[in-house]
């Protein structure tokens, strides 16, 4: 089968590349996955560069990457199952996330799996797992965002962002978007009620308050981002920037050390791949709340470009390699 590979950390078009390696074999417990669409996320772009090198101490690998071929979401067709498997047949349409999932074939746990949303493309299902949580367990579990507050989302038109304003809107919030001038079309879209051009109006600058601030890019002063809050607001901050050792992490820090000592929560987290959540977000994709906003395929020769691309950090939602 054909797949990315890569076996040094380094920049995508230096370190990737498209080779015929063998098929994995699946263990009793996994489904044979022929991959259809696989989707990017900045994850990808760091387990692939090794930055930060906190990346590198998180079990990926400290002097070259464990995992010969890197990908984490997908969307496919089984094509076999193991012994134990009981939830898939040969034939099924599945997304869900797993290692590998930049190659024709891959092989994913059954727990990992779920069948594809009726009304969603391949591409569009590849699209959803990984920033898909990240964008609510961030909205839901650590805003905990309730009808009628209002929330901003910075960062409104990238991977997570696009999914953020969405899943905001679906729990009955007032949802503004921040984003650049020829982002802002591309915000309203997706649902949400106004939209910051961050090139002409910075955030603390019109007065206004938010109950729930979901910031994904990550270069905004901590200071800046409370002004915008309300006095019991909560902030939860999804990404990070600069930095070869940590990349924002002192930022993370600095939130959780002060939240204990104000009235408004700052805090960080990681998202969790959980069965139940891809499940939910199957759901908000078949009840029409919920979207994926793909800006580019890419064919699976051009993986390095669309991870490349990805590092970039201004894509309008989702970039996705097709085989």
């Amino acid at each position: 089968m054909k797949a990315i590979t890569q076996y040094k950390y380094g920049s995508p078009a230096d370190v990737l590349e498209l080779q015929d390696i063998n098929r994995p074999e699946i263990k009793d417990d996994q489904v044979l996955v022929e991959v259809r669409a696989a989707g990017t996320h900045i994850g990808d772009w760091l387990v692939i560069s090794g930055l930060p090198y906190l990346i590198r101490l998180m079990g990926f690998g400290i002097l070259k990457p464990k995992n010969r071929v890197p990908g984490m979401e997908m969307a496919g067709v089984v094509k076999a199952v193991g012994a134990d498997v009981t939830e898939f047949k040969e034939g099924d349409e599945v997304f869900g996330w797993g290692k590998g999932a930049f190659a024709e074939y891959a092989a994913v746990s059954e727990d990992a799996l779920v069948l594809m949303p009726q009304n969603a493309s391949f591409e569009q299902a590849a699209a959803l797992p990984i920033s898909g949580f990240t964008a609510l367990q961030a909205i839901r579990d650590k805003a905990e965002v309730q009808q009628g507050q209002k929330v901003l989302v910075i960062g409104a038109s990238g991977g997570v962002g696009t999914y953020a304003v969405q899943i905001a809107k679906s729990y009955g919030a007032e949802v503004t978007g921040v984003s650049s001038t020829r982002n802002v079309e591309l915000v309203r879209s997706i649902g949400a009620d106004h939209v910051i051009d961050y090139t002409k109006e910075e955030i603390a600058e019109n007065g206004q308050h938010y109950d729930a601030i979901i910031d994904t890019a990550g270069n905004r002063s901590l200071s800046q981002l409370r002004r915008a809050l309300t006095p019991r607001g909560r902030l939860v901050i999804v990404g990070g920037t600069g930095g070869r050792w940590f990349m924002g992490v002192g930022r993370s820090i600095r939130a959780q050390m002060l939240s204990p000592f104000i009235s408004q929560s700052l805090g960080t987290f990681i998202s969790k791949t959980t069965k139940e959540d891809l499940v939910v977000l199957k759901e908000l994709v078949e009840s029409g709340k919920v979207t994926p906003v793909i800006d580019r395929t890419y064919a699976l020769s051009d993986g390095a470009e669309a991870v490349s691309k990805v590092g970039e950090r201004h894509s309008q939602g989702k970039l996705v390699i097709t085989m």
